[in-house]
């Protein structure tokens, strides 16, 4: 997952600042996302992570700064817009027409997600993690050179966050760009290449072992200890 160290980045934010009102969400947040590499962002709930990924994703015009993106995007923020009464195999068809996409990608992403015996399964009847599955599927089906994945993590079991992980390693693995937000910062240390630390602001950007030699509990060190200094 390290061949994308040097290459062009696949996106760029440039001093992102945004505010709602009196409360001032991002502050100058410039960081970058290359090819072949896993991007951890990651922060406590209410950081600014989503609030950065919206703005990437052109949801949300930042107050001031740019966001630069090199390619096609898929992205997984929620499983709200599922309908709970189509079938797997329906709901991801309903997004490949809008897409403009073919029945043969439906299948190939759901061959990759592991979802290919579940087609005929309703939305509503579908676990957590297999609903996790379907906003990856639907993610994936633009062939997206910046996969952006918030909180993908969320309701796993063990099971199904060594799943996800092996996958993100074989995303990057192809050549494409990973940048996953989460705040669960033990289990993403085991996923990803580089990270960036935020709180309102970058606390820090940079590699793993240059954050936590790739040990999950001194990530977690270095992150509170990251935010203590901010805070003092």
């Amino acid at each position: 997952m390290n061949q994308g160290a040097t290459a062009t980045p696949t996106a760029v934010f440039d001093n992102l600042s945004k505010s709602y009102g009196a409360h001032q969400v991002l502050r100058d947040v410039s960081f970058e996302v290359r090819p072949g590499r896993v991007t951890g962002l990651l922060g406590p709930n209410g950081a600014g992570k989503s609030t950065t990924l919206r703005c990437l994703l052109g949801l949300v015009r930042p107050d001031s700064g740019t966001v630069t993106v090199h390619g096609r995007v898929g992205v997984t923020m929620d499983s709200l817009g599922f309908h709970p009464n189509v079938t797997v195999g329906r709901q991801l068809r309903i997004a490949a027409c809008s897409l403009g996409l073919s029945g043969q990608r439906v299948d190939e992403v759901l061959r990759k997600v592991g979802l290919a015996e579940a087609t005929r399964k309703r939305v509503r009847s579908c676990s957590t993690g297999m609903r996790q599955r379907l906003a990856l599927a639907t993610a994936l089906l633009p062939d997206p050179d910046l996969l952006v994945l918030d909180e993908p993590l969320n309701g796993l079991d063990p099971e199904g966050i060594r799943w996800m992980r092996d996958l993100v390693g074989t995303l990057a693995a192809e050549g494409r760009t990973v940048l996953i937000a989460s705040h669960m910062l033990s289990e993403v240390a085991r996923t990803v290449d580089d990270v960036v630390v935020l709180r309102g602001q970058v606390l820090f950007s940079g590699s793993l072992e240059e954050l936590g030699d790739n040990d999950p509990e001194q990530l977690e060190s270095a992150y509170l200890e990251l935010a203590s200094a901010q805070g003092s």
